[in-house]
């Protein structure tokens, strides 16, 4: 639990340590809240007929955290009812399976911890400074984000 004060609260990190969804679950919970939602981004162990061997995560981590707080309080102004939200992505090396992001959120009700959570992914896909390299076994690929409106602006 956050304490006996139940007061919001916004848990931002980057990490190069494993990412576990328990433990950013826990951050979330609230009594006065019934829903707690959550994604998960994985790696997986392909991409376009290509096996990947892991994924590479480099971002500038003080613009990053900014972005991310942005996304936070636009989630609080579309869905006031919101309690706790946890962003967490993994930087560094992310092997196959395990989580390279995960975005938790509580709520009173479902709907809006559920909407909210989607809003939250694509939100961090579409404006947070986080590059991904993806390493197949003979060879590598740095991935454009093309959710990313600041990607499409530099072409």
């Amino acid at each position: 639990m956050n304490g006996i004060v139940d007061e919001p609260e916004d848990f931002i990190t980057l990490t190069e340590d494993k990412l576990l969804a328990d433990e950013v679950s826990a951050l979330v919970i609230s009594p006065s809240c019934g829903a707690v939602s959550l994604f998960i981004g994985t790696t997986r162990n392909n991409f376009d007929g290509k096996k990947v061997k892991h994924l590479e995560y480099e971002a500038y981590a003080p613009m990053a955290k900014v972005e991310i707080k942005k996304i936070c309080t636009n989630i609080r102004l579309k869905w006031p009812s919101v309690r706790h939200i946890a962003i967490h992505h993994r930087l560094g090396t992310v092997p196959i399976s395990e989580a390279s992001v995960i975005v938790a959120i509580s709520s009173p009700h479902r709907a809006e911890s559920l909407e909210a959570v989607q809003y939250g992914i694509n939100a961090l896909k579409a404006t947070v400074p986080i590059w991904k390299k993806e390493v197949y076994e003979e060879e590598y690929s740095w991935k454009e984000n093309k959710e990313c409106f600041w990607a499409k602006t530099i072409k």
